[in-house]
């Protein structure tokens, strides 16, 4: 047989992928917001740490982040390629392979860790580590498809990100970045659960057992509400404890007066009862595009990641001159 008789269906031994798909596969969203907790942490830390270091910590952490994303995505492919939410994501559309993904994900987590291990300290860098592994490997591959408080346990890993920039400061983690912890890791049910009640289809089709799915959405806006109830008054502490002032006292209560009532509008109404709105096409429609039943849901869902920004925001503007708590 000659070259030219050779069968021309051959997987090619060259990506077509572009750069821009290697950029998607950080989940550049979620790094965004990782970077913002991250800074914060760094910053209202006690001390004053080296600018350059400060710049190579943050940029470690986002490394690091991106890196979580693209082992998710290797390992999720499949999965996402059922969800009209997740279908457009490099491995699951294809323009990514997976084993590239997860080749591009190995190599930036042990950059981010070691380089984050070595100019600052390896607490911070451990922390990194961990962060990593206990999202692509403890959540990804052992709770998201086995029980539907994949959420509730997996969401630590979204809430290390004050508690690695605060280490790289201090070469500790002490209770005031564990609060900040705690506040990301309450956030985390309400705020993902409220996406659930309106994507619960997306969900069943890919056989993850998210709350809405396992428990029905009845459940699911009940536990809404009673992680709320939790989560405000835990969002207001640091205003009573020295890490926050009077920005953020200020902030945290209207802030946590309107979620409160979003979540008790979510609580008594029908939202998740019926199927997802089978028009919606694309990430953006998949988020917003939702039945009128389930505008509740996706009303605390937008204004979750609204206050969880403004906290950050708050603790920030207070390590301002003149504005320090």
């Amino acid at each position: 047989m000659t070259m030219t008789d050779r069968p021309t269906r051959e997987t090619p031994l060259v990506t077509t992928s572009q750069p821009e798909d290697f950029f998607q596969l950080l989940k550049p969203r979620v790094m965004s917001l990782v970077v913002f907790t991250a800074v914060t942490g760094l910053v209202v830390a006690p001390g004053h740490p080296n600018p350059l270091l400060a710049a190579i910590a943050v940029l470690c952490i986002a490394v690091g982040a991106g890196a979580a994303g693209a082992l998710n995505m290797a390992l999720e492919g499949e999965t996402d390629a059922l969800m009209r939410r997740t279908r457009g994501r490099p491995v699951a559309a294809g323009r990514v392979r997976k084993n590239d993904a997860m080749a591009f994900g190995v190599i930036l987590s042990i950059f981010s860790v070691m380089l984050l291990g070595m100019t600052t300290n390896w607490l911070a860098g451990g922390l990194l580590a961990l962060t990593i592994v206990y999202y692509a490997g403890f959540y990804t591959l052992l709770l998201k498809r086995r029980t539907p408080q994949n959420i509730v346990i997996g969401g630590a890993a979204g809430a290390f990100p004050p508690v690695i920039g605060w280490a790289a400061v201090t070469g500790d983690a002490p209770w005031q970045a564990w609060l900040l912890f705690a506040i990301i890791f309450l956030w985390t049910p309400p705020h993902s659960w409220a996406l659930a009640l309106y994507s619960a289809g997306d969900y069943a089709k890919a056989g993850i057992p998210m709350m809405p799915v396992a428990r029905g959405a009845r459940s699911t806006r009940l536990q809404i509400l009673i992680y709320s109830l939790i989560f405000v008054p835990i969002a207001i502490l640091p205003a009573f404890t020295g890490l926050g002032g009077v920005v953020y006292l200020t902030v945290s209560v209207a802030g946590g007066l309107f979620f409160l009532a979003l979540a008790v509008r979510l609580w008594r109404s029908r939202a998740g009862d019926q199927p997802d709105k089978a028009e919606a096409v694309g990430r953006e429609a998949a988020l917003y595009d939702v039945r009128a039943e389930a505008k509740p849901a996706r009303n605390l869902f937008a204004f979750s990641i609204l206050y969880l920004m403004a906290l950050f925001s708050a603790l920030l503007v207070e390590q301002l001159p003149g504005l320090g708590a």
